[in-house]
């Protein structure tokens, strides 16, 4: 899978992109990154400028249109195919497991990293990205919001985990409407707190029937409103 960032921060990305099972993946060649800074297609060749006021008045910059198409249509001509269009933004639709799954099985990822008070309109009247949000609050760019959609996507990509039950395990994952159970490991006992017998006890079915009930309980206690199909 092939993920094109498109970002005034490039250098955000840097340390991301070498650590953790992402490093792997990427040597693996299970997947594929590229960083753009979107001040290469400014128009403006002395300050390379991108941003300029809102008409009408009101706080803040916003970022011009043409760079960002301008950017986006030569980023399509770069890959073997086709990509789709994700703009991160408070105002799109909330990302969530089923979403991350779709994305998962696509085969080219573009996003757009806002700044500022976002983009003209008309980046999304003319690219008809797909808007999402990774929840009901605003971050200073969209960097942390890309890297959130990669992080969750790309663990969903067969051969990035180690063990690839891990994703299916996963809270929210293929349909699964319940938090994760709790899990422990060595040592048994720390300051008095001691791992439940029964995970020690090497009796499979206890054990699995065991952390059922575990996922139920935390999700009623939790978020409830997942038994109750909300």
């Amino acid at each position: 899978m092939r993920f094109d960032i498109i970002t005034l921060f490039p250098q955000i990305f840097s340390g991301y992109l070498t650590q953790s099972l992402l490093a792997k993946a990427i040597d693996k060649g299970l997947v594929e990154i590229v960083v753009h800074d979107l001040r290469d297609w400014s128009t403006d060749l002395k300050h390379h400028k991108i941003d300029d006021r809102p008409y009408g008045g009101g706080p803040g910059m916003l970022i011009c249109v043409e760079p960002v198409v301008n950017c986006v249509e030569a980023v399509q001509q770069m890959g073997h195919a086709p990509g789709t269009v994700v703009l991160t933004t408070p105002q799109g639709d909330r990302l969530n497991q089923r979403r991350v799954e779709q994305i998962s099985q696509l085969d080219r990822l573009i996003l757009l990293c806002g700044r500022y008070e976002g983009f003209d309109q008309r980046v999304i009247d003319i690219l008809k990205p797909i808007e999402l949000s990774v929840g009901d609050y605003v971050l200073n760019g969209g960097e942390v919001a890309a890297m959130v959609v990669v992080d969750s996507a790309v663990r969903m990509i067969p051969g990035v985990l180690g063990d690839e039950q891990s994703s299916w395990d996963d809270s929210f994952s293929r349909g699964n409407r319940i938090l994760e159970f709790p899990q422990y490991t060595r040592p048994p006992e720390f300051r008095g707190h001691i791992v439940p017998e029964v995970l020690l006890s090497g009796d499979h079915a206890r054990i699995a029937s065991w952390k059922t009930e575990q996922s139920l309980k935390k999700t009623q206690l939790r978020r409830s409103d997942l038994l109750n199909g909300d």
